[in-house]
């Protein structure tokens, strides 16, 4: 490999990116399925794409409300938020923590209000889009001003989820991208089926937390083995906008920022159909900690996207082994039902899927090309260099 001509270089070079260029952009109308990169090979049924970036004539921020009553019965902050684009897929909250409360548990009451959830214009130095959502957290002295969307869709069963986003602001808070599976009683932690990504606005601004819940048992000791703390990528602490992912299978739960895994958990993985929920909160507990009265913090979305299967029912309770439940959920993945394979992480236009060439047969084909272009090339120049 030291003595690697030039000419030969340049070919393999040449070779790689032009395999990668010809992949063709296409609607998700012209793909049966989707396949994710890293190592994972698992099939996905579905797209979903939700981009924030170009929203300008919706943007203002809202005016806090200080009354908690008044909060939590505001309306959407703009036409967007009524749309059925937004609506078919989000629910946005309007719940509270007094029962919590009011049992001791937590030290301050949490309103969950629409009013904090709206479209800003994007007024950084360079910046990347025109606009974004904000999702925001306030305190008050007498309560917490919180926001909250949930997924409509309880039936996601195994998906890769993005955001590209950053979280700002003063400590005390959290803000949360996070898989959950309400069982109906969420007070016995036998029920409780949720992965969790966690950026808690008190800990460095290299520190995430990843978990698959419960993260404690019923003596109320810590489950190590249930959470990370991880370390963000250089350049990328959670004050800045990176790509969040969460992929969830049956086997894991595995997490990257901007491309590069920093944590997977294969215990207590969930079982069952899900929602997909995103918040920015605080009670004043030990977990979020407390707020400074007046103090603010915010996650900054400019998209979502979501790679997904789904049960189709969201009673559905699949008791059957992982392997079957999954070879089941992506029915698609062989015959005729998935001669159309994309790919969102090949893209060079995010949220446009590319149709990888070939049918199934030819996947380890394109994963061994992009392998090379991702992996070997930069090795293949430092050699060639040294």
């Amino acid at each position: 490999m030291a003595n690697l001509s030039l000419q030969t270089l340049l070919f393999i070079v040449l070779g790689v990116l032009g395999r990668v260029a010809c992949l063709k952009e296409v609607s998700d109308r012209q793909c049966n399925c989707y396949l994710t990169n890293d190592t994972s090979k698992n099939y996905f049924t579905t797209h979903d794409f939700f981009d924030f970036r170009a929203l300008s004539q919706y943007a203002k921020v809202s005016s806090p409300i200080a009354d908690p009553y008044d909060s939590s019965d505001a309306d959407e902050t703009s036409n967007y938020f009524l749309d059925d684009h937004w609506t078919n897929a989000w629910g946005i909250q309007r719940w509270n923590n007094s029962d919590t409360v009011d049992s001791g548990d937590v030290p301050v009451l949490l309103v969950n209000s629409p009013n904090n959830i709206y479209i800003e214009n994007n007024e950084d130095e360079d910046a990347s889009s025109e606009t974004f959502l904000t999702m925001r957290t306030l305190r008050y002295k007498d309560y917490q001003s919180a926001a909250e969307f949930e997924s409509i869709s309880k039936a996601y069963h195994f998906l890769s989820v993005r955001m590209y986003a950053r979280t700002i602001g003063a400590p005390g808070a959290v803000t949360a991208m996070f898989t959950y599976r309400d069982d109906g009683d969420s007070t016995k932690l036998t029920s409780v089926q949720e992965s969790d990504l966690e950026i808690r606005t008190m800990d460095p601004k290299d520190k995430v937390q990843y978990t698959n819940q419960p993260s404690y048992n019923a003596a109320g000791y810590d489950i190590p083995q249930s959470t990370r703390n991880a370390t963000t990528p250089v350049q990328a602490d959670w004050t800045q906008w990176s790509v969040h992912r969460m992929d969830w299978s049956p086997k894991n739960t595995t997490w990257y920022i901007d491309g590069r895994q920093v944590a997977s958990i294969a215990f207590q993985v969930p079982r069952d159909p899900s929602q997909v929920i995103f918040n920015a909160w605080s009670d004043g507990g030990e977990w979020s900690g407390n707020m400074t009265i007046g103090s603010e913090a915010y996650l900054q979305i400019q998209w979502i996207e979501i790679v997904y299967n789904s049960t189709g029912d969201a009673k559905t309770t699949d008791k059957r082994n992982e392997d079957t439940a999954l070879s089941l959920s992506n029915a698609k993945r062989d015959g005729e039902g998935c001669q159309n394979i994309c790919s969102i992480d090949d893209t060079p236009t995010t949220g446009t899927p590319v149709l990888l060439q070939g049918a199934a047969s030819k996947i380890s084909d394109h994963i061994l090309g992009l392998g090379v272009a991702y992996v070997w090339l930069p090795l293949l120049l430092a050699t060639f260099l040294i």
